[in-house]
Parts: structure tokens; C-alpha cells; sequence
């Protein structure tokens, strides 16, 4: 009788700017091997990444897959998946010069590797040796150019295991003539797809009127389509597809995938010491004390009601985020902010006769320069009213056209704090 077993396969860093997509090579391979060898696609994995990492691509997404093939075929899929390598390796070759030029790796194991690989390539920097190291043990095939830095987002794509935030993204393609050339699918479709297909995620940002599912770069995808189930995906691929306006796809593909899940982050609550700084640019910043330490928040300008909520922060409000340490200069760039528990602002002094009493001098009390009462000295004050900040259950986050693709937007719920709060 037959033995069937699994294979991971995990590939990254193929991408350049004007020409080529991992997600499209990825797509290539299995067409590839399936071409030489029968097999059932039993999973794709889209993965994005630590959005700091030195050497992030376009996307910052590694490609991964499990399949299950007949045991009397692992060898000459080990052979079949080298010759594609190697003329992938040609390929890249032809790519014009750039500043971070492809260091593609591929990743064949017959074991899914141990999810702290995932987690540590997601949330912080991953040194090539210790990655090395780490897979050894597995006794995996890695197929590799000159260097091996690849091999960082390919291993970690084959160790991500979906939670309950996972998603899908259907990624379709273009035609190779067409990269470069204008995306043909204009925002009057992509608002009908939002109407048509809610369970779908950001197809676009209504607060400029832009859509979000095609990319601006000369790139081989077409469009991605991201939602809850692969059904989902599916008709809407189907509806867009059918409709004169939109350019036609050459193939597609539905990946599981990490993004909008915050993966990348973890929600901390802190006490703000500091009025907010404003710099060049509109960028605020802002320090908050965490687990006894200080710390700088920082919200840029395009961050939005991100920004104008930390402007109107003020010391002794308790606050909650999520975002990124800066390698850079340690800060913290804000993707989500909440006042959660706001120390009461002074507004003025009390009213007398329809106006503001004055003080009489130090160690005295008010009187009103109308009708000459007196009064003890005090300030009224209230809780800040949020004014111009999107909010959603106390918490606000960019527009969609400035999110990273890891963010969980807060209509899918808001960050959990797990008493966090001091």
C-alpha cells in the first residue's frame, strides 16, 4: 500500500521593486512540481513579518505550504524543487540593481518547525546564524544563492500555526505584459465590493476615497482580497473578475495569513508623565512611566486621530497602546491609542453674575468684579470630551491607508489588555 506524507515548503525574499513577488514564485513552484509530480495542496500561508526587520521587502511577507505527496516521490521532489531554484536563481539574476537586491531561500521539511520561530521573526530581529542553528535539527533541505538571509521569513513562515485571528487573502495575478502599465479596477468597483461583500476587510479607505486592494508598485499582483473564509474570497474574486471595468487576472491563489491579527505587538497600559511634544513634521510625542521605566510614545502625523488624541494628553492620565519599539531610537511608534482612565482637565474658575470669578491675590480668595462676592479659591474641571478622534469602544487607530498590513483593525475588536492595566 501507498504511504502518503506531509511537506512544508517555505520560500522568501524574491521580490524586487519593479518585477518580480514571492507570492507569485511561490505560485510558480507548485504549478511547477505539479507538473512532475501528483500532490495535494493541503494548505498556503502568507506571512508577514517584524515590520522593522533591516532587510523587510516590499511586503515583508514570506510564502509557505504543506502538501501531501506519495513517500516513493520525496526524493524527486527534492530534485524537481532544485532545478526550479536554480532557474529562479537566473531569473533574479536579470533583476535591475537596487539598494537590497533579492537573497532568495527555499525550504523543503517534512516536519513543521517550533512555532518560537514564528513568534521571534514576528515580533523583533532574528540573527541569520542563530535562525541557522535553530533548524538544523529538522534536517530540512534549504536551497540557497550566495547568502542565506531568506531563510529567516521562509522558516518562519513554515512554523506560523493560525489562531483564532488568522484571516485569508486571495492574491490574484497579472499578466506579465501588464506589469508596469496602470491597474485596470477603478474605486467605483472597489465600493461595490465593500457593499456587496462585507465579510470582506479594508478594500479601502473611506476617508480618501482610495482603494486599497491593488498595489502601486510594478508588481505581478493584480489585486489581494482579504476576508474571513476562503468562500468569501472566492465569490468575490469571481464578482470582480466578471465585471467589464477589471482588468483579468492569469491566475489566483487563497493564502491563510497572520495579517490583521497584531501579532506583531503586545497592548500595554502606562501613566503619562509629560505634556506633548510637537516636532517637525506634526509628529507628537509624549512619556509615560511602564512597569517602573520611562518610556516615549510617539504618534506621527499620518497616524491621525492617533496623533490628535496624544496632543491632548496630559500627566496623570492613564493610558493603553499597542506599538513597535524603534530599533532606531527605542521609541515607541504608536499603531493604536486609548485614554483609559483621563485625570480631570482645570477648564476655569467658578462663574459668578455670568462671568469668571478672579482671584484676590496669593492665599486669598475670588471675588467676582461684579457684585464683589467672595469666594474660596478653587478650579472647576472635567473629564476631556474626545472632539474630531474616531473612537471604537475608547479606542483610536489610523486611517486604513496608513495601517501596517499586521494591524487588527478595531472593527474586528480592540486590543485585549489582560490586566494590564496598573
Amino acid at each position: 500500500m501507498d504511504k502518503y506524507i506531509h511537506i512544508h515548503i517555505g520560500l522568501d525574499d524574491t521580490d524586487h521593486l519593479e518585477s518580480d513577488c514571492t507570492t507569485k514564485n511561490f505560485n510558480e513552484l507548485l504549478n511547477y512540481l505539479a507538473d512532475y509530480i501528483k500532490f495535494t495542496i493541503l494548505s498556503r500561508k502568507l506571512v508577514r513579518l517584524w515590520p522593522f526587520a533591516n532587510r523587510r521587502t516590499r511586503g515583508n511577507a514570506a510564502l509557505s505550504g504543506v502538501i501531501e505527496i506519495n513517500m516513493k516521490d520525496e526524493e524527486r521532489l527534492y530534485n524537481i524543487s532544485n532545478d526550479w531554484f536554480k532557474k529562479l536563481l537566473i531569473n533574479i539574476s536579470s533583476h535591475p540593481p537596487c539598494n537590497s537586491p533579492a537573497s532568495p531561500v527555499l525550504v523543503i521539511s517534512r516536519y513543521i518547525f517550533s512555532e518560537k520561530i514564528y513568534w521571534d521573526t514576528v515580533k523583533g530581529h532574528v540573527d541569520l546564524s542563530t535562525r541557522l542553528n535553530e533548524i538544523k535539527e529538522y534536517e530540512c533541505k534549504v536551497y540557497a544563492g550566495e547568502s542565506y538571509w531568506g531563510l529567516i521569513g521562509a522558516s518562519a513562515a513554515i512554523s506560523w500555526v493560525p489562531n483564532e485571528n488568522h484571516s485569508y487573502e486571495l492574491i490574484a495575478w497579472r499578466k506579465r505584459s501588464m506589469i508596469g502599465k496602470k491597474r485596470i479596477i477603478d474605486i467605483k468597483t472597489i465600493t461595490e465590493l465593500d457593499r456587496k461583500f462585507p465579510k470582506t476587510f479594508v478594500n479601502r479607505d473611506p476617508t480618501k476615497n482610495r482603494g486599497l486592494i491593488a498595489p502601486r508598485t510594478p508588481c505581478p499582483v493584480l489585486y489581494g482580497i482579504r476576508g474571513k473564509s476562503p468562500e468569501i474570497l472566492e465569490e468575490s474574486h469571481n464578482w470582480l473578475q466578471s465585471n467589464d471595468a477589471v482588468e483579468n487576472s492569469t491566475d489566483y491563489a487563497i493564502h491563510c495569513t497572520n495579517q490583521l491579527t497584531d501579532d506583531h505587538v503586545i497592548p500595554y497600559s502606562g501613566t503619562v508623565i509629560s505634556k506633548p511634544v510637537i516636532s517637525r513634521g506634526a509628529h507628537a510625542s509624549i512619556k509615560v512611566i511602564l512597569d517602573g521605566k520611562l518610556n516615549t510614545l510617539v504618534a506621527f502625523s499620518q497616524g491621525g486621530s492617533v496623533n490628535r488624541l496624544l496632543r491632548t494628553l496630559e500627566p496623570g492620565d492613564i493610558i493603553s497602546w499597542t506599538g513597535l519599539y524603534s530599533p532606531l531610537d527605542s521609541s515607541i511608534h504608536l499603531e493604536k491609542l486609548s485614554l483609559f482612565e483621563p485625570v480631570p482637565r482645570i477648564i476655569s474658575r467658578p462663574l459668578c453674575c455670568n462671568i469668571s470669578m478672579k482671584s484676590v491675590g496669593n492665599n486669598q480668595g475670588l471675588r467676582c468684579i461684579k457684585c464683589h462676592s467672595y469666594s474660596e479659591k478653587y478650579w472647576i474641571s472635567k473629564i476631556p470630551i474626545m472632539k474630531g478622534i474616531d473612537m471604537i469602544d475608547n479606542w483610536t487607530e489610523p486611517t486604513p491607508s496608513n495601517r501596517r498590513h499586521l494591524s487588527k483593525p478595531l472593527e474586528l475588536g480592540p486590543p485585549n489588555l489582560n490586566n494590564l492595566i496598573p
